[in-house]
């Protein structure tokens, strides 16, 4: 096996038919019919069911997509770090954040890619909390921005960032003044509660796991959708646990209120995650390095409302 032929075999997969696969790689059909074939023999097993319509993966076929995905991409970070060298930041870079860390440093991160790091390709993945820690464990991002990440061997997390969390909702629901509430109380709103990615817990709203269970059990509605949220609590259909930060042009306009949580108070932890069996390039570094200083840059002039960790 090498690499050409992961490619074929990633062509195939991806095209779900051979004809068009040997467009896409530039090979004549025939002889990427023979390097599937090959592949085949050497893992002593069918890696496609040949179909009248085209090519269906087996089991065997979706695994080896994922590992065939890593490997070539590990092997073109490999030959840009060995020509390029540390001085010059290039390749490509994957990095996945929860809302909050966009709208915090997205912006500030890809205008200081697009400037100072023009060789650097940089794709920046938004996502509810768990999802981009799905993102992370799939090898679809490089580094992410996760809250309360579960402990994993296959991770390594990194502390960053304490945010507390406020009761927020229209006046009508949450009270006119912003005086604070316990949470006995809390519990017995109509909360709406993001499920922070598809089939995932909603670990990533609180750091107490058994208060979060509390608010769950209790919650009328739970949501995917930050835009489905904002929308649902500004037309009073309940409320939310959440920060400052999620509601900010919400809380900005007055269309809705933050109410801080009192007995006691609520708290959640953003985590800089990667995988444990990825080597750090050069440009993971160096977007570790410029995450973090945005993110305490942002802690210390106020616009993310947080307490710096680690």
């Amino acid at each position: 096996m090498d690499s050409r032929q992961l490619r074929y075999f990633i062509a195939v997969y991806e095209q779900r038919n051979l004809s068009r696969a040997a467009d896409q790689v530039n090979v004549a059909q025939s002889a990427l019919s023979h390097h599937i074939s090959n592949l085949e023999a050497e893992f002593a097993t069918p890696l496609f069911e040949r179909k009248s319509r085209g090519m269906e993966p087996t089991a065997a076929g979706e695994r080896l997509y994922e590992h065939a995905r890593i490997i070539l991409r590990a092997m073109a970070e490999a030959e840009t770090e060995v020509r390029e060298g540390a001085r010059v930041i290039a390749g490509e870079i994957s990095i996945g954040m929860a809302n909050s860390g966009v709208k915090a440093i997205g912006v500030e991160l890809m205008r200081t890619v697009l400037t100072k790091y023009p060789k650097l390709k940089l794709s920046l993945t938004e996502s509810l909390s768990g999802a981009t820690l799905m993102h992370l464990m799939v090898s679809n991002v490089d580094l992410a921005l996760v809250y309360n990440p579960p402990s994993e061997k296959e991770l390594i997390t990194e502390p960053v960032l304490e945010e507390e969390m406020f009761l927020v909702g229209i006046p009508k629901l949450v009270g006119k003044g912003k005086a604070p509430i316990r949470f006995e109380e809390l519990s017995r709103m109509p909360l709406i509660l993001l499920r922070y990615g598809l089939g995932l817990s909603s670990r990533a709203l609180l750091d107490d796991p058994v208060l979060l269970k509390r608010l769950e059990g209790g919650a009328i509605l739970h949501a995917n959708s930050i835009t489905g949220m904002t929308g649902a609590l500004v037309e009073g259909l309940g409320c939310t646990i959440a920060t400052k930060l999620f509601a900010r042009e919400e809380l900005a306009a007055g269309r809705l209120i933050a109410r801080k949580v009192i007995e006691p108070k609520l708290t959640r932890t953003l985590y800089l995650c990667r995988l444990r069996n990825r080597p750090m390039t050069y440009a993971m570094e160096e977007m570790r390095r410029l995450m973090l200083a945005f993110i305490a840059e942002q802690v210390r002039s106020g616009g993310w409302q947080a307490e710096l960790v680690g």
